[in-house]
């Protein structure tokens, strides 16, 4: 079963490279995985269509308010960790998103 993971960020330019990323490594690994960005605005649009949400540093303010309406909807959400989002390391962001998804 495919586990949809999307990353809540500002305007997409820098998530979008941890995105690919993240594809690369699951691809690597064979992991089922379907991975998007979108903008906090759209963060209601898609909220409902996804396993697990993991907000960029660069929007952690948002992050309560994320975290409140993904445990409403039974998703799960988290923070990415700054230095692996500041180094585009999608190996280790992939790996946080699926101990999310076995918690």
């Amino acid at each position: 079963m495919t586990t949809k993971i999307f990353l809540c960020c500002a305007a997409g330019m820098s998530t979008s490279m941890v995105v690919n990323n993240m594809l690369k490594a699951a691809e690597e690994r064979k992991v089922d995985v379907e991975i998007k960005a979108y903008s906090i605005s759209e963060f209601e649009d898609v909220v409902n269509q996804y396993d697990i949400c993991l907000v960029a540093p660069q929007v952690s303010y948002k992050f309560n308010d994320f975290n409140k309406r993904c445990e409403e909807e039974g998703k799960k959400c988290a923070k990415i960790n700054m230095m692996l989002y500041g180094t585009l390391n999608g190996d280790e962001i992939l790996t946080q998103a699926l101990a999310l998804k076995s918690s």
